[in-house]
């Protein structure tokens, strides 16, 4: 090889090795962050991560930009949290704008946060329509057919869709789920579980508890039966090969956020609960990646398992079954998006 050639090669592996080939001087352009809905504490949390000076290596290079306030308009600890909330993210530097049509315009990117599940089918259909990334935060939807018209979208229009409780980045949660403990033979978790009338009963706070069991047992759910008392709701599913998942959503009593998986070579804990930085860098991840950390079969079967559990305590505590759930919701997610992808 001439000397030059080689001169040249050696340059450019060396340019590629340090970044410069790819970035100049490290920087790029950061990804713009805008947030739908200003009636969570989660806003700030997020807010308060993304934009910290320095922020985390992980989530640095991303930055909530602006924000469009308005939420629930009928759920009143929500849209009661409005103003305080606004303030808030406007003291982090981040522009409050009158619409989510002069949102999308600033961003690259969305964090659907409205406490309210029941406006995120339309919320999502605008920022999916945009070809925005969006985290929707739990839950995604008020029930299961809205929650599968927006993952129906979401495929439609080509857009990654990313949504989970902080929950599920539980300590010990992705070790189990990794195999440490062996195949995962059953798994018991608990978490508070307040309801709100307008949402299937663990779509509104049980979800906490419920995305943990799944992150430990995987898909695979087949049927749930509900038994409900004064203190609590336990949802028992049962997943392919006889394994057993339960979830004891706690209305009574001391609360709190565990549980317990049972691997064939060793029992280990689920939690303690680790704050939201672990699910703002997978969003970060996302974000960047396009890829969701979790798919939407795991999603749609975990608001299915509620959903199945909430007909089954209808049925006094009869079996339901995943596959008729979720052959409703489809059903339903058809009507709900009929005339809406165009």
């Amino acid at each position: 090889m001439p000397r030059v050639h080689a001169c040249l090669l050696m340059t450019l592996f060396a340019l590629i090795e340090t970044g410069w080939a790819n970035e100049t001087d490290g920087d790029s352009e950061p990804i713009r962050i805008g947030i739908i809905g200003l009636d969570t504490s989660h806003v700030t949390a997020f807010t308060r991560s993304f934009n910290a000076d320095p922020a985390e290596p992980e989530i640095q290079g991303c930055r909530v930009v602006a924000a469009y306030p308005k939420g629930s308009e009928d759920i009143e600890s929500s849209y009661s949290r409005i103003p305080k909330y606004t303030q808030a993210v406007q003291a982090m530097g981040v522009e409050i704008v009158g619409s989510i049509d002069a949102l999308l315009e600033k961003v690259d990117c969305v964090l659907l946060e409205t406490n309210d599940g029941k406006p995120h089918l339309e919320q999502s259909l605008q920022v999916l329509h945009a070809g925005k990334r969006v985290f929707i935060d739990k839950p995604v939807a008020q029930d299961l057919a809205n929650a599968v018209a927006i993952y129906q979208a979401a495929k439609y229009f080509q857009v990654p869709v990313f949504s989970s409780s902080s929950l599920r980045y539980a300590a010990g949660v992705d070790e189990i789920r990794s195999g440490e403990i062996g195949e995962v033979l059953g798994c018991d978790t608990y978490s508070p579980c307040s309801f709100e009338p307008s949402h299937v009963d663990l779509f509104w706070y049980g979800i906490h508890g419920v995305e943990p069991l799944f992150a430990c047992m995987g898909t695979g759910c087949e049927s749930v039966r509900c038994q409900p008392s004064e203190h609590a709701e336990i949802a028992i599913g049962t997943w392919t090969g006889n394994r057993i998942g339960v979830f004891r959503g706690i209305r009574n009593g001391k609360s709190g956020y565990g549980g317990t998986a049972f691997g064939a070579g060793e029992t280990r804990q689920v939690g303690p609960y680790q704050g939201y930085q672990p699910l703002v860098r997978e969003i970060a991840s996302f974000f960047r990646s396009g890829v969701a950390p979790v798919n939407a079969e795991e999603t749609l079967q975990i608001y299915a398992f509620m959903q199945a559990a909430s007909e089954s305590k209808r049925r006094h505590g009869a079996s339901v079954t995943i596959a008729e759930v979720m052959a409703d919701a489809t059903r339903k997610a058809s009507e709900l998006l009929a005339g809406k992808l165009h």
